[in-house]
């Protein structure tokens, strides 16, 4: 059963600004998942390369 305060930590946090490390630290996580053979670590660490290079791909 969900209490009104999540829902509402949760629009809170969808809106609140988080700042990306920089882009050689996300390449460093990306290449260490690859090398690990970690898929959904490469993909998250890709996706936040793009985010953190181009901030406004994916901004409304």
């Amino acid at each position: 059963m969900r209490r009104p305060t999540e829902s509402a930590a949760l629009r809170a946090a969808g809106r609140s600004a988080r700042p990306l490390p920089p882009v050689p630290v996300l390449m460093a996580a990306l290449l260490d998942a690859h090398e690990r053979a970690d898929r959904e670590g490469v993909v998250l660490a890709a996706h936040r390369v793009v985010r953190a290079a181009a901030p406004e791909v994916g901004e409304e």
